[in-house]
C-alpha cells in the first residue's frame, strides 16, 4: 500500500510540475505577446509624434504651397481654386433667397428670408428629397428635371410674407459637391461624378446650364446666382454673422479650407480684377478654395498604416492630408493598428477576429465614443468591441490600450489640422502682432468631426494657441458655423443678387 501511495504521490507531483510548467510557459508567452502589443503601440505613438517644431515646419510648408498654388495652375499639390466669389455677405442683405444643396443620394431645397442688419435671418424653411436610384445612373435631362420639379413644388409652398417682389426673379445659391471646373461665379463644368452617380452625358457639361434648362422646361422662373461648395458656403455663413471671418475649414467625413485673399496677391488670376462690393480698388478680394485635403509634405508624420490605407484606397497618392485628419479615415487607421496587434501579438486571442479584417468597419463616431469613455471599467469600449467587431471578454488592460490607440490617432489629426490653420494665418500675415495692433481673425469651422468629436476639436484649438503664443492667440477665434452648404449658399445668392445695384442708394 505504501509503495502505491508513494508511487501515486510521485505521479501526482509530476502532474503538478507539468501543469505548473504549462502555466509558467503560458505566462511567459502571454507576457511576451503583451510586450509585443505594447511595442507596436509605442512604435506607432513615436511615428505619429507632433512636437511643436514639426508642426511649425508643417505650417510653413502649407504657406509655401499656398503661394505656389496661387502663382500658377498645377504649381502645387494645393489646387488653390479661384471661386469667383468677390462679394461676401455683410449682414445688410434683404429679401427671399433659395438654396439647392446637392451632394449625395439626397438633396435639400431651402429658402431664407433676410431682414437686413436689424433682423438678420427672419425665417428659414427646408425640405430634403431622396433621389431614386435609377436617376443616379440615367440621363442628365432626367436627373435635373427631377430636381427642378422638386424645387418648383417647394416654391409653390411659399407662405405669407415669403414672396419675391413683383417683377423680380427668384434667386438661388447652388451647392454642388462634386468635382467641377468653375468658369464663372454661376457656371462650372462637371469633371466627374462620385458617390454612386454615373450619368455620362452630364460629364463636361455646365451643371448650372443643365439646371437652368430643366427649370425653364417646367416654367420655373429662377436664376442661379452662385455655384459654390460647402466650404465657401461656411465662409459666407460665418461672414454674415461676423465681419472678422477670414477663413473657413470643414472637418467632417472629408476636409477642406477656403479663405479670403487679396486679388492682387493671385498671380495666376488672368482676368480683370473683379468689382468687389466689399473693398475698393487694390483691396479687392476673391475667395480661394484651397482643396487642402491634397496637401502633402515630407514633414507629415505618416506611418506604415497610412501608407497601406493609401495604397488600398480608390485614389492612391491623392488626398494624403485628408487621409490623416478626416472623419472618413480616423477609425480605419485605428482598425489597422488593432489588426496588427491581433496578428502579431495575439491581442484578442489565438485567432484574428474575422470582423477586424473588414476595412472601414470601425467608423470614426465609434472611435470617438470609445475615446470619450469615462466609465471606470471602460464599458463603452467593451460594448463597441462586442457590437461592431464581435470581440468579447476583453480585459480592462486591453481596453486601455485601445483608448490609447484612439488618442494617438485623434491627437495627430487635431494637431495637424491646427498647423494647417496656422499656415493660412501666416499666409495672411495674421500670425503675429504688429506694432501692438490687435487684429481679430475668426475661422469658421463646420463638419461632424469638429462638432461631435470633442477631444479632437479641443486638442485642435489648444494646439493653435500653442503654435501662435498667448498674445497672438487672444485675437484668433475658432467658431462653429452650421450649414454652410444650405444657408451659406442662400447668403451667397443674396450677396451676388442681380438687384443689388438697383437697391443700393
Amino acid at each position: 500500500m505504501g509503495k502505491v501511495a508513494v508511487g501515486a504521490a510521485v505521479v501526482c507531483t509530476a502532474a503538478v510540475c507539468a501543469a505548473t510548467a504549462l502555466v509558467v510557459k503560458h505566462r511567459i508567452q502571454s507576457s511576451g505577446k503583451w510586450a509585443r502589443a505594447v511595442a507596436i503601440l509605442k512604435e506607432f505613438e513615436d511615428k505619429c509624434g507632433t512636437p511643436i517644431g514639426k508642426l511649425r515646419q508643417i505650417a510653413d510648408a502649407m504657406t509655401v504651397e499656398m503661394h505656389a498654388g496661387l502663382a500658377s495652375e498645377g504649381g502645387s499639390k494645393l489646387k488653390m481654386l479661384i471661386s469667383f466669389v468677390d462679394n461676401l455677405p455683410t449682414g445688410n442683405e434683404k429679401g427671399l433667397f433659395y438654396a439647392l444643396d446637392l451632394g449625395g443620394t439626397n438633396f435639400r431645397v431651402l429658402r431664407v428670408l433676410l431682414g437686413g442688419k436689424e433682423s438678420g435671418v427672419v425665417k428659414q424653411e427646408s425640405e430634403e428629397v431622396s433621389i431614386p436610384e435609377h436617376l443616379m445612373i440615367g440621363s442628365s435631362h432626367e436627373l435635373f428635371d427631377f430636381i427642378a420639379a422638386a424645387l418648383a413644388k417647394f416654391v409653390a409652398t411659399e407662405g405669407e410674407g415669403l414672396h419675391v417682389s413683383p417683377g423680380k426673379q427668384r434667386e438661388l445659391g447652388f451647392t454642388f459637391s462634386f468635382p467641377v471646373r468653375q468658369t464663372s461665379l454661376s457656371s462650372g463644368n462637371l469633371i466627374k461624378w462620385t458617390k454612386g452617380f454615373s450619368i455620362e452625358d452630364a460629364v463636361g457639361e455646365d451643371v448650372v446650364g443643365e439646371l437652368t434648362k430643366a427649370m425653364e422646361r417646367i416654367g420655373l422662373d429662377m436664376r442661379v446666382s452662385a455655384l459654390v461648395n460647402d466650404t465657401i458656403g461656411t465662409l459666407a455663413g460665418g461672414r454674415y454673422h461676423h465681419q472678422d471671418v477670414i477663413a473657413a475649414v470643414i472637418l467632417g467625413t472629408g476636409t477642406n479650407a477656403a479663405y479670403v485673399e487679396r486679388a492682387h496677391a493671385i498671380p495666376k488670376w488672368q482676368g480683370l480684377l473683379p468689382k468687389s462690393g466689399e473693398m475698393a480698388s487694390i483691396l479687392q478680394i476673391l475667395v480661394i478654395n484651397m482643396e487642402w485635403g491634397n496637401f502633402r509634405s515630407s514633414h507629415l508624420p505618416l506611418t506604415e498604416y497610412d501608407q497601406a490605407l493609401d495604397d488600398e484606397s480608390k485614389n492612391p497618392g491623392e488626398q494624403i492630408f485628408e487621409k490623416a485628419i478626416s472623419g472618413m479615415y480616423l477609425g480605419e487607421i485605428v482598425r489597422r493598428v488593432l489588426y496588427r496587434m491581433a496578428e502579431e501579438a495575439a491581442f484578442f486571442g489565438d485567432t484574428v477576429p474575422p470582423k477586424l479584417k473588414i476595412p472601414y468597419i470601425l467608423r470614426t463616431p465609434d472611435m470617438s465614443a470609445m475615446h470619450h469613455d469615462t466609465s471606470s471599467d471602460l464599458k463603452v469600449v467593451g460594448n463597441k468591441l462586442k457590437d461592431i467587431l464581435e470581440i468579447s471578454n476583453t480585459s480592462l488592460k486591453m481596453r486601455k490600450v485601445i483608448v490609447e490607440v484612439c488618442d494617438i490617432v485623434a491627437t495627430r489629426g487635431a494637431r495637424l489640422s491646427a498647423a494647417a490653420i496656422v499656415g493660412i494665418l501666416k499666409k495672411l500675415g495674421r500670425d503675429t502682432v504688429r506694432d501692438g495692433e490687435k487684429q481679430k481673425s475668426v475661422i469658421a469651422l463646420d463638419g461632424g468631426l469638429f462638432e461631435h468629436y470633442k477631444k479632437f476639436s479641443g486638442c485642435m484649438k489648444s494646439t493653435v494657441k500653442e503654435l501662435l503664443g498667448e498674445e497672438v492667440a487672444e485675437n484668433i477665434v475658432i467658431e462653429h458655423f452650421d450649414d454652410g452648404s444650405g444657408i451659406g449658399a442662400a447668403l451667397l445668392a443674396a450677396s451676388h443678387s442681380q438687384y443689388l445695384e438697383i437697391e443700393e442708394p
